[in-house]
């Protein structure tokens, strides 16, 4: 964010981030970046040209979603299940502005190499795990457990500068966009359907 907005504010407020069973993960994401954005929206009705942004991020293995884990153990099951296998990591992404609000998400394919158990152990003794969507930051300990990505970098990072970027644009046509600064993906692109997954 602060690479698009260096003057940003960053302000949270608690929302219910409970979603009917069958919600598809990709619709998930996108309905709790929009309650996100509305509830701090909600806070600045005497503003309207204040841009709220607000995201969220869900990990996706097989259809089984996997938020922040609630416990060590749990990390540890996640982590598990996420070893030698792809994986999506969806984010939604939400702009609010004069009461309207914008929304949409990205989906990109991660593919982790097979871990051992120290190593997971090691990962979640670190602490970083226990606030993460699916167990694991990209951006930091776990980059070493990734084989390769299919897709933007920045949606399993939590907020796709892309998708920021046109929704500030249908919610202020004819708005000065800042550009994207160029940043190199550390992890190889693996394409689908080029590549051996284990059952």
């Amino acid at each position: 964010m602060a690479a698009l907005f260096p003057g940003y504010e960053c302000v949270s407020r608690e929302v219910d981030e409970s979603l009917p069973e069958n919600t598809p993960p990709v619709r998930g994401v996108e309905l709790l970046a929009r309650r996100k954005g509305e509830a701090v929206a909600a806070m600045y009705r005497g503003d309207p040209e204040t841009v709220i942004i607000s995201a969220d991020t869900l990990v996706d293995l097989d259809g089984k979603k996997l938020g922040k884990p609630e416990s060590v153990e749990e990390a540890y099951s996640m982590l598990r299940s996420l070893s030698g296998r792809r994986h999506f990591v969806h984010t939604g992404v939400a702009v609010s502005v004069g009461g309207v609000t914008y929304s949409g998400a990205d989906t990109t394919a991660v593919y982790f190499r097979e871990l051992t158990d120290d190593e997971i152990w090691d990962y979640i003794n670190s602490g970083d795990p226990m606030d993460k969507a699916g167990a694991y930051g990209i951006q930091a300990g776990a980059r070493g457990f990734v084989r390769g990505i299919d897709g933007e970098l920045d949606t399993v990072v939590g907020l796709s500068r892309k998708l920021t970027l046109r929704l500030i644009g249908e919610a202020l046509p004819g708005a000065v966009l800042p550009e994207i600064p160029y940043t190199s993906c550390p992890f190889p692109k693996i394409k689908e359907g080029n590549t051996n997954e284990k059952e």
